[in-house]
């Protein structure tokens, strides 16, 4: 089972990500963790995309689409993957098809996770990183036990710069303006769904596994 699941920050796209995932037993695919490890790892690929992070500039989709490539093709994907907040645009999404048709992979389900900005606002603001380990607290809905501190490790939690309510209503602006095109792309998909994603977690993730299983 193949799975495209996207939508704006703060819609909660990791974290359903990763139970659908564990859920159903696929590969949870999501860009930023996908650079990191292809660094780490110092990969052709990830040298590669290194050298345009490093000045600060933007991995070129030919890069993406590789490391893309050599993970949906591995043996641990036997079962399927879930691309989590990938296509970002119409070029990466007609790239994505082609590549796909390549290997004989189809894509069965492409969901788009919708909440109103207001709500989005609220998750994000209110979000805090663990130093340590990098592990994600919410002020409102999952704080940790002890105020300022990480659960698993006890390092320090601190907000990140592009979580300012400011900074993430231009975020949500430029998000709108690149992904609604992607939006009309994969409307008249038969396998496109929406699922309302400003109830509960838990409520948005049985919404997610009921469209999973049709």
């Amino acid at each position: 089972m193949n799975i495209i699941l996207f939508g704006p920050p703060g819609v909660g796209k990791g974290t359903q990500g990763i139970r659908l995932s564990e859920k159903f037993f696929i590969v949870h695919l999501a860009m930023g963790d996908l650079l990191r490890a292809a660094v780490k790892e110092k990969t052709e690929l990830g040298v590669q995309a290194k050298s345009y992070m490093d000045a600060g500039k933007l991995v070129p989709d030919l890069l993406v689409m590789g490391m893309i490539e050599e993970r949906i093709t591995a043996s641990d994907a036997s079962n399927g993957f879930l691309l989590d907040g990938f296509p970002r645009n119409v070029a990466q999404a007609t790239a994505l098809n082609q590549m796909l048709t390549e290997h004989a992979l189809n894509i069965d389900h492409v969901i788009f996770m919708e909440a109103e900005e207001s709500c989005l606002i609220e998750r994000l603001s209110g979000r805090l990183i663990c130093k340590g380990c990098g592990f994600g607290f919410h002020r409102h809905y999952s704080p940790p036990k002890n105020d300022g501190l990480c659960d698993r490790c006890g390092s320090e939690l601190y907000q990140r710069e592009d979580d300012r309510e400011d900074v993430i209503e231009q975020r949500l602006q430029v998000y709108l303006k690149e992904t609604q095109p992607l939006l009309e792309f994969y409307s008249d998909v038969d396998v496109f769904s929406k699922v309302n994603a400003m109830k509960s977690m838990d409520d948005v993730f049985h919404a997610l596994e009921k469209t999973v299983q049709g």
